[in-house]
């Protein structure tokens, strides 16, 4: 007797996270937008009937990607900027550009255009830290993804709003009014020490504790930024984090560049995590972050793309491996940050650090149906001795062939599904000319 599931996938193999190995020859079940069953194909043959069912041949089946740190809207300041330090290029580029342009509707904008790229290349949910959260939020909903929006908070007043008080307050009611959609969620995102008072600080640690909210903060990006907080406060940003009781599991450090011993065991015995932008550091040359050396402090690390202005790219696979290659050559040991690891960085660890590991970041039965399909089939990624190993090492974004979002399909053999692509064409190119002057 078979049993009838909303979606039948049959892979030429399965990584399921959550236990080691490849998986040849299975198949996923899907059902009421979860994993139902991960079992061997001949026995899904016998038991299941799908309403839809998918011949997957060359392809390897993983959780959807999760990008632990993202500004989605900064989509439409791709290149706007580049090839400057980050004070410089904060000051200079971005800050009066955002002064300038950024609402609502550059908001929603962005962020669709970055939910696009996003999904295209495997990546089913994001950490964001951006103004306008509302919109952001608007543009994840039609674009039929998971995000987890950061109450922004930062010292300088914008368009958005003109105190640390006036932000908290507006991502809180901005909280209340999506709290009943099950693909959002919310985090607290003071921006970072050196924009941040210690009275918003105090403030923030008292309601992520109320609410249970992790804490986004960019942390110990660059060397200025340590000698300007020992400058004014006479410590380390993640010292006077401490004292004033930031630093807990709901932590989430993101870059964590400029590390010492201490300080990655404090993040250890506290229980956070950081989100590791290799590709971002790079760029703007801010460093390598320790990641081997985290690792075995015990950090939970995961893996950001960062903002598309700084990247300039929103591609967790190409992360991946960048990840893996830098924390080999700067530890001077090939086998750390292994395929299965770099993987784990970007799926479970990035649920783990957002609270959700019990709900997404592996495909496990029970868990939300967030899978990607990746091709590895062409001739560039022949032979294939090791899925894990080729898609780590090998595939690309383009190599994503289809994307589900809760057992929902929203790329079908790499094409965007429920979004206007010419539309969204011309919503970036009306930022463009309007950007364009300054550009």
């Amino acid at each position: 007797m078979t049993a009838t599931v909303d979606l039948l996938l049959y892979p030429a193999w399965v990584i399921p996270v959550d236990a080691p190995g490849v998986l040849a020859d299975h198949a996923v079940a899907v059902h009421g937008g979860r994993v139902f069953d991960v079992l061997p194909a001949r026995e899904a043959r016998q038991r299941y009937l799908g309403r839809t069912t998918l011949e997957l041949p060359g392809r390897v089946l993983i959780p959807g990607l999760i990008n632990l740190h993202c500004h989605a809207a900064m989509s439409l300041l791709r290149g706007y900027g580049d090839d400057m330090p980050l004070m410089e290029w904060l000051k200079n580029r971005i800050w009066p550009a955002e002064k300038h342009h950024v609402g609502r509707d550059f908001v929603f904008d962005g962020s669709l255009l970055a939910c696009a790229e996003m999904l295209r290349g495997g990546i089913t949910a994001f950490n964001d830290m951006y103004f306008f959260p509302d919109a952001t939020a608007e543009a994840v909903l039609k674009s039929g993804m998971r995000a987890v929006l950061g109450m922004i908070v930062i010292g300088l007043p914008t368009a958005y709003a003109a105190d640390p008080d006036d932000y908290l307050d507006k991502g809180l009611a901005i909280r209340d009014r999506f709290k009943g959609e099950r693909r959002l969620g919310f985090s607290f995102a003071p921006h970072a020490p050196y924009t941040v008072d210690d009275a918003a600080f105090a403030r923030i640690a008292t309601l992520s504790g109320q609410l249970e909210l992790p804490i986004h903060i960019h942390v110990h990006e660059t060397v200025q930024e340590l000698a300007e907080s020992e400058r004014q406060f006479g410590v380390r940003p993640l010292e006077r984090l401490a004292r004033l009781g930031l630093l807990s599991a709901q932590f989430i450090g993101v870059h964590a560049v400029h590390l010492t011993p201490a300080e990655m065991e404090a993040l250890a015995r506290h229980g956070c995590h950081v989100a590791h932008c290799p590709a971002s550091n790079l760029k703007l040359a801010a460093g390598i972050a320790p990641l081997a050396a985290l690792r075995a402090a015990g950090v939970n690390v995961a893996l950001g793309t960062d903002g598309p202005a700084s990247n300039n790219r929103l591609d967790l696979l190409e992360e991946m491996r960048l990840a893996a290659l830098l924390a080999k050559g700067a530890s001077g040991d090939p086998t750390v940050a292994n395929a299965a690891q770099i993987l784990s960085a970007a799926t479970i660890n990035a649920a783990r650090a957002l609270g959700q590991e019990e709900s997404l970041g592996s495909i496990t039965p029970g868990k939300r149906a967030d899978l990607v399909a990746v091709r590895l089939d062409g001739l560039e990624h022949q032979p294939v001795f090791d899925p894990l190993s080729q898609l780590v090492y090998v595939a690309g974004r383009q190599d994503v062939t289809h994307v589900w979002v809760d057992g929902e399909a929203r790329v079908s053999e790499g094409r965007l599904l429920g979004l206007d692509e010419s539309d969204l064409r011309a919503r970036v190119n009306y930022w463009r000319q309007k950007l364009l002057p300054n550009a």
